[in-house]
């Protein structure tokens, strides 16, 4: 079957191009992936999105834009994506437990993953205490003490932002340096509410039942376990878009964010487009992808209608 819009991704970017491809009666067909609805599954109350002014439970919010998709037309279907051949006009998409589709034009807004570390307690207790997004979460932390796990400049700017609201922050890094560039390491040492736990290894989050009550960590010089006494643990070890099943087709950067035109959605290939966090390494909030889903409905809209799209990189050159 032909369609003359795909979207692979049913978080706010995904969900949000539907919307507006939906209403423009094109009828797309949306592709579910493993984590339906993104991460906003994966966290509890969300107060920073505008429009709800006590807030909003993740898992509700996305379940409310997928039924605003849905209600303008939006086809939602289950699926993981195999394959996309790039090489033709429409575009062939290999999706497992589903026949073969093609499609016009095609946006990808498989978002990106949180880097976990792995240990015993971590995926029970996402939700009570622990955390990969500050920006997210901090405000639920006021006078708390908390910690961040990770080296890096990610790390340094979680645990400076959460110093706004805890009242000590601790960094746990499982060597002595640090990887994070000097200037984010001289912003966080000069921090009086970040103490440091340098070149331990996390071995397990530990829970009351209710909520993370410490983490327990090794010293890799002398193997002595200790718990660290917290009342959130913020993992910040980095983030993995969902890219691979485009790799070698689309231009992506080293870390396999996919590159698009300033400006716009556009990636390499025309009538491809991508949003969401698939494509933004810096922001990574649900307002931001749901702004970029927009505008890649409109990019995907006015390709179909044979307009072209504007290249930024160009007029500002």
């Amino acid at each position: 079957m032909t369609y003359k819009s795909v979207i692979l991704g049913t978080g706010p970017a995904g969900l949000t191009a539907a919307v507006y491809l939906a209403r423009a009666n094109m009828e797309p067909l949306v592709i579910e992936g493993p984590e339906p609805g993104g991460q906003l599954t994966l966290t509890t109350e969300v107060e920073n999105y505008p429009g709800f002014s006590d807030g909003i439970m993740g898992p509700q919010l996305m379940e409310d834009m997928k039924k605003q998709a849905e209600r303008f037309g939006a086809v939602i279907k289950r699926g993981w994506v195999e394959d996309v051949d790039t090489s033709d006009r429409p575009f062939k998409l290999k999706i497992n437990g589903m026949d073969d589709i093609e499609t016009s034009t095609l946006i990808i807004s498989t978002g990106a993953s949180a880097k976990m570390l792995g240990i015993p307690g971590e995926k029970e207790n996402i939700g009570k205490g622990v955390s990969t997004c500050a920006t997210c979460d901090g405000f639920f932390f006021r006078d708390k003490k908390l910690v961040v796990v990770g080296g890096g400049d990610s790390a340094m700017e979680e645990a400076n932002f959460l110093t706004k609201f805890a009242s000590e922050v601790q960094i746990v890094h499982r060597r002595n340096e640090l990887r994070a560039s000097k200037i984010m390491q001289d912003r966080a040492k000069a921090n009086e509410k970040i103490t440091w736990a340098l070149n331990k290894t996390p071995l397990e989050m530990q829970s009351d039942g209710m909520k993370i009550s410490g983490l327990k960590v090794k010293d890799n010089d002398t193997g002595e376990e200790e718990v660290l006494e917290t009342d959130g643990v913020f993992v910040a070890i980095g983030h993995n878009p969902n890219t691979e099943f485009v790799k070698g087709k689309l231009d992506m950067d080293d870390k396999g964010y996919i590159l698009v035109d300033p400006g716009t959605t556009n990636t390499n290939v025309e009538g491809i487009f991508a949003c969401g966090d698939v494509q933004d390494a810096k922001y990574r909030q649900a307002v931001t992808a749901a702004g970029t889903g927009c505008m890649a409905a409109m990019d995907a809209e006015r390709y179909l209608e044979g307009e072209a799209v504007i290249d930024w990189s160009q007029t500002l050159s």
